[in-house]
């Protein structure tokens, strides 16, 4: 992993559009490298028997599968708005 220094420190600040006091640099430093360190020791366990996971969890959705129900009097809906025009509803502008 590559070592964090003063020159990546000022680059991640300004691509995350901070402003780092130089009297806070080696503290900031400091730091980001115990971070990288855990990441590090993160890297070295051996995970050889450990099932990955997708999503955190085995359990499945349960869903049913979709069904066509025909309606009936599709046309009352229109026909009973107050404005309609070729089929579609008639509604006041919503942006002036």
């Amino acid at each position: 992993m590559a070592e964090i220094n003063d020159k990546i420190l000022k680059h991640l600040a300004e691509l995350a559009r901070i402003e780092i006091d130089p009297k806070n640099e080696a503290r900031f430093l400091s730091d980001f490298k115990n971070i990288l360190g855990h990441f590090e020791e993160l890297a070295n366990l051996d995970t050889s028997g450990v099932v990955p996971m997708t999503g955190g969890t085995s359990l499945k959705n349960i869903t049913r599968e979709d069904e066509f129900n025909e309606i009936k009097d599709q046309g009352k809906g229109v026909e009973s708005f107050p404005e309609s025009k070729d089929g579609y509803l008639k509604v006041p502008p919503v942006f002036e």
